[in-house]
């Protein structure tokens, strides 16, 4: 069976894709991949995703995409892909027991926050995720307005995310693990000019302390230099060591910059290959906010629906 539009990944982006693409009667296929729902699976509230002015958890809000989704008659299935054809149309995505043959393909794989692989970083009751540790200042700060918080990581994302929360946080102390930053001339001087932030250099976090509580107390910190450990309180941890895109399936097929993430043309969802569009954090270095991925994920749905009509295929 030939099927219209396939979409890859079941986050923000894939399922609105989904929505518009059943909508126009285009019979979605939606392959969720091993964790679907993506990043908002492991983020407790949210509360900046217009719609919900008490807030919504993140298991919540993506468990009501999915169900519009299906309501309009997209299907899913379940699991990874693990290959792709594109060297021609129709294209073939390959699963570990079936082969998709398809006329479009929206990628919507996203992106993963890196973490610094510690056991307190894992998500409550394992460790304190979502109890104060965090890969997202935008998304999470406000819940620690007028208290101290740390900033690991020492890159432009670091820095931006340490100026950001003293709009809201009493104190930002940023800890980076050298002391030559990654970040921009320009970000650091912002952050360093910023009275309410300061820096703990050559540390790296060794442990987040407040299993007890179930909540964040404080770190203990470790010297890069000669290994001794102290502890400092804090309410909050952001870490901020960047996201790696999900995209090690394209590699030599889709166009990438150095990051990983996919290039489309300016304006839209247009990958280098016709036929196959991206959206969502996959392609979206800048924003990666969950309604900045319903966007591109609309965008694609809209797109695909056009390339085929231009087909002459729909």
């Amino acid at each position: 069976m030939e099927r219209n539009v396939t979409i890859i990944g079941s986050g923000p982006a894939g399922l609105t894709a989904a929505i518009y693409a059943a909508r126009a009667n285009l019979k979605p296929t939606v392959i969720e991949g091993m964790a679907p729902g993506g990043q908002l699976m492991i983020t407790t509230d949210v509360e900046n995703y217009p719609g919900f002015p008490n807030g919504i958890m993140g298991p919540e809000v993506m468990d009501l995409f999915r169900k519009q989704a299906e309501r309009f008659g997209t299907e899913f299935i379940w699991g990874d892909v693990t290959n792709v054809d594109f060297t021609k149309s129709p294209f073939k995505l390959f699963t570990e027991d079936q082969v998709i043959v398809t006329k479009t393909v929206i990628v919507a794989t996203g992106a993963t926050a890196k973490w610094m692989g510690i056991k307190s970083e894992l998500p409550w009751p394992e460790g304190l995720g979502g109890r104060g540790v965090s890969a997202c200042a935008t998304c999470d700060g406000f819940f620690f307005k007028n208290m101290d918080v740390m900033v690991v990581g020492g890159g432009d994302t670091a820095m931006e995310e340490a100026n950001y929360l003293t709009r809201i946080c009493k104190s930002v102390t940023v800890v980076h693990r050298r002391e030559q930053f990654r970040a921009s001339k320009i970000m650091l001087d912002r952050a360093r000019q910023n009275e309410k932030i300061k820096f703990i250099l050559n540390a790296a976090v060794d442990e987040i302390l407040g299993m007890e509580e179930g909540k964040v107390r404080g770190v203990r910190l470790k010297s890069t230099k000669d290994g001794h450990m102290w502890e400092a309180e804090t309410q909050a941890v952001f870490v901020a060591i960047g996201h790696k895109p999900n995209s090690d399936l394209f590699k030599g097929i889709l166009d990438m910059d150095e990051r990983g993430y996919l290039l489309v043309k300016p304006g839209t969802t247009y990958t280098n290959v016709e036929g196959v569009f991206a959206a969502g954090d996959i392609a979206d270095a800048t924003y990666r906010q969950a309604v900045t991925a319903a966007g591109l994920g609309c965008m694609a749905a809209l797109e695909a629906e056009r390339w085929l009509e231009a087909q002459g295929s729909h």
